[in-house]
Protein backbone atom coordinates (compact mmCIF):
# COMPACT_ATOMS: atom_id res chain seq x y z
CA UNK A 1 0.00 0.00 0.00
CA UNK A 2 1.43 3.37 -1.09
CA UNK A 3 2.09 5.88 1.82
CA UNK A 4 -0.93 7.97 0.40
CA UNK A 5 -3.39 5.18 0.54
CA UNK A 6 -2.31 4.72 3.91
CA UNK A 7 -2.80 7.74 5.13
CA UNK A 8 -6.37 8.09 3.76
CA UNK A 9 -6.82 4.88 5.64
CA UNK A 10 -5.76 6.61 8.68
CA UNK A 11 -8.00 9.63 8.21
CA UNK A 12 -11.63 8.36 7.91
CA UNK A 13 -12.12 8.34 11.24
CA UNK A 14 -11.94 11.93 10.20
CA UNK A 15 -14.03 12.28 7.44
CA UNK A 16 -16.76 10.67 9.70
CA UNK A 17 -16.39 13.56 12.12
CA UNK A 18 -16.74 16.27 9.48
CA UNK A 19 -19.80 14.51 8.12
CA UNK A 20 -21.29 14.49 11.17
CA UNK A 21 -20.45 18.26 12.20
CA UNK A 22 -23.37 20.59 12.25
CA UNK A 23 -22.27 22.30 9.42
CA UNK A 24 -21.32 19.95 7.21
CA UNK A 25 -24.45 18.03 7.63
CA UNK A 26 -26.27 21.05 7.88
CA UNK A 27 -24.95 21.60 3.98
CA UNK A 28 -25.64 18.32 2.91
CA UNK A 29 -29.46 18.75 4.04
CA UNK A 30 -29.90 22.05 2.56
CA UNK A 31 -31.06 23.50 5.58
CA UNK A 32 -27.79 25.36 7.00
CA UNK A 33 -28.78 28.87 7.91
CA UNK A 34 -27.26 31.31 5.98
CA UNK A 35 -25.39 32.83 8.88
CA UNK A 36 -23.26 29.64 9.32
CA UNK A 37 -22.57 29.26 5.67
CA UNK A 38 -21.64 33.28 5.43
CA UNK A 39 -19.15 33.44 7.98
CA UNK A 40 -17.61 30.11 7.11
CA UNK A 41 -17.26 31.09 3.31
CA UNK A 42 -15.20 34.24 4.52
CA UNK A 43 -13.13 32.22 6.33
CA UNK A 44 -11.90 29.59 3.53
CA UNK A 45 -12.03 32.46 0.99
CA UNK A 46 -9.19 33.58 3.20
CA UNK A 47 -8.29 30.11 3.72
CA UNK A 48 -7.55 29.64 0.40
CA UNK A 49 -5.42 32.53 -0.89
CA UNK A 50 -2.96 31.49 1.94
CA UNK A 51 -3.64 27.51 0.06
CA UNK A 52 -2.55 29.39 -3.38
CA UNK A 53 0.44 30.34 -1.71
CA UNK A 54 1.15 26.96 -0.39
CA UNK A 55 1.28 25.75 -3.60
CA UNK A 56 3.40 28.00 -5.11
CA UNK A 57 5.66 27.71 -2.30
CA UNK A 58 6.04 24.00 -2.65
CA UNK A 59 6.47 24.71 -7.06
CA UNK A 60 9.33 26.29 -6.00
CA UNK A 61 10.72 23.32 -4.43
CA UNK A 62 9.55 20.91 -6.58
CA UNK A 63 11.25 18.46 -9.15
CA UNK A 64 10.75 19.36 -12.83
CA UNK A 65 8.41 16.31 -13.20
CA UNK A 66 6.01 17.97 -10.91
CA UNK A 67 6.89 21.68 -11.38
CA UNK A 68 3.49 21.59 -13.48
CA UNK A 69 1.52 20.12 -11.16
CA UNK A 70 1.69 22.31 -8.59
CA UNK A 71 1.30 25.23 -10.63
CA UNK A 72 -1.71 23.62 -12.12
CA UNK A 73 -3.09 23.17 -8.39
CA UNK A 74 -2.56 26.99 -7.26
CA UNK A 75 -4.23 27.86 -10.91
CA UNK A 76 -7.51 26.09 -10.09
CA UNK A 77 -7.46 26.92 -6.24
CA UNK A 78 -7.35 30.64 -7.53
CA UNK A 79 -9.51 30.64 -10.45
CA UNK A 80 -12.05 27.48 -9.84
CA UNK A 81 -12.28 27.89 -5.96
CA UNK A 82 -12.18 31.09 -5.34
CA UNK A 83 -14.49 32.08 -8.16
CA UNK A 84 -17.32 29.94 -6.55
CA UNK A 85 -16.72 31.15 -3.67
CA UNK A 86 -17.19 34.97 -5.28
CA UNK A 87 -20.29 33.86 -6.99
CA UNK A 88 -22.00 32.30 -3.82
CA UNK A 89 -20.70 35.11 -1.21
CA UNK A 90 -22.97 37.54 -4.43
CA UNK A 91 -25.68 34.93 -3.15
CA UNK A 92 -25.44 35.08 1.12
CA UNK A 93 -24.00 38.58 1.29
CA UNK A 94 -20.50 37.90 2.53
CA UNK A 95 -18.20 39.96 3.35
CA UNK A 96 -14.73 38.83 1.44
CA UNK A 97 -12.71 41.75 1.42
CA UNK A 98 -13.69 42.72 4.87
CA UNK A 99 -13.15 39.63 6.52
CA UNK A 100 -10.60 38.62 8.86
CA UNK A 101 -8.99 35.32 10.04
CA UNK A 102 -11.11 33.48 13.13
CA UNK A 103 -8.73 31.26 15.37
CA UNK A 104 -9.05 28.30 13.43
CA UNK A 105 -8.11 29.80 9.80
CA UNK A 106 -5.13 31.72 11.33
CA UNK A 107 -4.02 28.23 13.58
CA UNK A 108 -4.50 26.36 9.87
CA UNK A 109 -3.09 28.79 7.64
CA UNK A 110 0.34 28.94 9.75
CA UNK A 111 0.90 25.48 9.97
CA UNK A 112 0.71 25.00 6.14
CA UNK A 113 2.70 27.77 5.05
CA UNK A 114 5.50 26.52 7.99
CA UNK A 115 5.21 23.21 6.42
CA UNK A 116 5.78 23.82 2.92
CA UNK A 117 9.57 25.38 3.73
CA UNK A 118 10.08 21.51 3.25
CA UNK A 119 9.03 19.73 0.35
CA UNK A 120 7.41 16.68 1.42
CA UNK A 121 6.52 18.32 4.33
CA UNK A 122 4.19 20.68 2.94
CA UNK A 123 2.46 17.64 0.33
CA UNK A 124 1.94 16.10 3.83
CA UNK A 125 0.19 18.99 5.77
CA UNK A 126 -1.65 19.73 2.40
CA UNK A 127 -3.05 16.69 1.95
CA UNK A 128 -5.66 16.54 4.15
CA UNK A 129 -7.43 19.22 2.31
CA UNK A 130 -7.51 17.89 -1.24
CA UNK A 131 -8.20 14.39 0.00
CA UNK A 132 -10.63 15.12 2.57
CA UNK A 133 -12.81 17.77 0.22
CA UNK A 134 -12.54 15.84 -2.62
CA UNK A 135 -14.11 12.53 -0.66
CA UNK A 136 -16.77 14.67 1.10
CA UNK A 137 -18.14 15.93 -2.22
CA UNK A 138 -18.22 12.39 -3.51
CA UNK A 139 -19.94 10.87 -0.63
CA UNK A 140 -22.68 14.38 -0.37
CA UNK A 141 -23.18 13.90 -4.16
CA UNK A 142 -25.15 10.62 -3.47
CA UNK A 143 -27.87 12.49 -1.82
CA UNK A 144 -27.16 15.67 -2.81
CA UNK A 145 -28.96 19.07 -1.04
CA UNK A 146 -31.95 20.70 -2.80
CA UNK A 147 -30.89 24.21 -1.99
CA UNK A 148 -28.75 25.01 -5.50
CA UNK A 149 -26.44 27.00 -3.57
CA UNK A 150 -24.87 24.06 -1.71
CA UNK A 151 -25.13 22.01 -4.40
CA UNK A 152 -22.88 23.91 -6.57
CA UNK A 153 -20.79 23.84 -3.40
CA UNK A 154 -20.62 19.91 -3.27
CA UNK A 155 -20.86 19.71 -7.24
CA UNK A 156 -17.12 21.54 -7.26
CA UNK A 157 -15.56 18.91 -4.79
CA UNK A 158 -17.68 16.01 -6.01
CA UNK A 159 -15.98 17.09 -9.98
CA UNK A 160 -13.96 14.03 -11.44
CA UNK A 161 -11.68 17.01 -12.33
CA UNK A 162 -10.69 18.25 -8.62
CA UNK A 163 -10.58 14.29 -8.00
CA UNK A 164 -7.81 14.15 -10.42
CA UNK A 165 -6.14 16.85 -9.11
CA UNK A 166 -5.96 15.46 -5.56
CA UNK A 167 -4.27 11.67 -7.30
CA UNK A 168 -1.77 13.80 -8.63
CA UNK A 169 -1.21 15.16 -5.09
CA UNK A 170 -1.33 11.40 -3.56
CA UNK A 171 1.52 10.98 -6.56
CA UNK A 172 3.59 13.79 -5.71
CA UNK A 173 3.32 12.75 -1.84
CA UNK A 174 4.27 9.16 -2.44
CA UNK A 175 7.30 10.28 -5.04
CA UNK A 176 8.79 12.65 -2.21
CA UNK A 177 9.52 9.45 -0.10
CA UNK A 178 8.73 11.68 3.12
CA UNK A 179 9.49 9.95 6.82
CA UNK A 180 6.56 8.07 7.04
CA UNK A 181 5.76 8.57 10.79
CA UNK A 182 6.67 12.19 10.36
CA UNK A 183 3.78 12.34 7.08
CA UNK A 184 1.56 10.21 9.40
CA UNK A 185 2.05 13.42 12.15
CA UNK A 186 2.03 16.25 9.42
CA UNK A 187 -1.41 14.36 7.53
CA UNK A 188 -2.93 13.73 11.10
CA UNK A 189 -2.30 17.32 12.53
CA UNK A 190 -3.49 18.89 8.96
CA UNK A 191 -7.05 16.67 9.25
CA UNK A 192 -7.67 17.91 12.91
CA UNK A 193 -7.38 21.07 11.44
CA UNK A 194 -9.65 20.40 8.55
CA UNK A 195 -12.72 19.11 11.29
CA UNK A 196 -12.07 22.53 13.75
CA UNK A 197 -12.33 24.53 10.44
CA UNK A 198 -15.59 23.85 10.43
CA UNK A 199 -16.85 25.47 13.54
CA UNK A 200 -17.02 29.08 12.28
CA UNK A 201 -16.81 32.30 14.27
CA UNK A 202 -19.71 33.82 15.66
Amino acid sequence: MSLAARLEAAGLPLIDAQLAHPTVAGIARGDLPERVFRSWLEQDYLFLLDYVRVFSRLAWQAPAAHLGDLVDLAHATFHDELTLHRSLAAEFGADLDGATKGQPCQEYTAFLLESAADYSDGLAALYPCMWGYSTLGAILARNPPADPRYRRWVDTYADPAFAALTRRCAQMLDEANPDPARAEALFAAGMRHELAFWTVPD
